[in-house]
């Protein structure tokens, strides 16, 4: 089997509809995906009418944390969508984004950028507006060469000149409100240093006294090293390797399984969880 648990759709930052994900997803010749838009569900109903015969959806989330002035990322999968202290925190961080995108346009502005509100929720759309989108636009106008080169110090990366804080979790809140919602919590890319500073292994630690699930070890951010180490960390808290692409369709360089999760860790995941239970691909026709 091959088993991606991190993807992206038009829901949140990707490229994809939540249809044309599944689809490519099933021509890319796995198995299992996961949908983990940022801080949303938006995208579930639209990729389970379109699942194709033969793949398996496992719906979820990547909920923006901050511990210690800190940005993370927790994958939140088969959770109760509907609980409403989760959904309610989901609702939080969401309203917050537009305000927040607004802000970095304006620094940018202020720093002699020409970007505009406009062109950011143009190439937003139906999305939960964020950073990426804003990287888009400077990538339009040839400010930077990729997204990923507008996220250093001297444009939107944490602390940057045009970063703009918005409402985030404490993580410890989301494993708890995941876990009360039946859902199953996966600390995304931890030590993806490339992406800004990260978070000391004590907390990790802590996280996982508090119930945390699991490690994303097998993404492209981590260096063979990192995941030699992240592997040896998981080993002695007791915590589950995953392993997954983070694909944004086109905004990235990466292909859906680029990167996938063990099948026997998979299954477990499957089994920890109560909120709500993988969909197998029925031969959707959803567009």
């Amino acid at each position: 089997m091959r088993i991606d648990l991190h993807t992206h759709s038009t829901a949140s930052d990707g490229t994809d509809t939540p249809a044309e994900l599944v689809r490519n997803a099933a021509a890319a010749g796995l198995d299992v995906i996961a949908l983990t838009d940022h801080d949303t569900t938006r995208g579930y109903a639209e990729a389970t009418a379109a699942l194709p015969a033969g793949l398996t959806l496992v719906t979820g989330a990547e909920l923006s944390c901050r511990v210690d002035g800190i940005g993370l990322h927790m994958l939140a999968y088969l959770f109760d969508p509907e609980e409403p202290e989760l959904a309610r925190e989901r609702e939080l961080v969401r309203d917050d984004r537009v305000p927040r995108a607004r802000g970095m346009v304006d620094k940018l502005q202020e720093l002699g950028v020409p970007v505009t509100w406009e062109q950011v929720a143009r190439i937003a759309g139906d999305g939960s507006v964020g950073r990426p989108h804003v990287a888009e636009a400077m990538v339009e106008l040839g400010v930077v060469d990729s997204v990923s080169d507008a996220f250093v110090p001297d444009w939107l990366a944490d602390g940057g000149r045009a970063y703009v804080g918005k409402h985030e979790l404490d993580p410890f809140d989301a494993v708890r409100l995941v876990k009360a919602a039946g859902g199953v919590t996966v600390f995304a890319h931890p030590l993806a240093l490339k992406r800004g500073r990260v978070v000391p292994e004590t907390v990790i630690a802590e996280l996982a006294s508090a119930g945390l699930d699991g490690i994303e070890v097998d993404h492209t951010d981590h260096d063979a090293p990192t995941r030699a180490r992240l592997r040896s960390l998981a080993a002695e808290l007791g915590l589950l390797t995953t392993g997954s692409s983070d694909y944004h369709g086109s905004r990235k360089a990466v292909r859906l399984g680029e990167c996938t999760t063990d099948p026997e860790i998979y299954g477990e995941i499957t089994r920890r969880a109560t909120g709500a239970f993988p969909v197998p691909g029925a031969g959707g026709t959803g567009r």
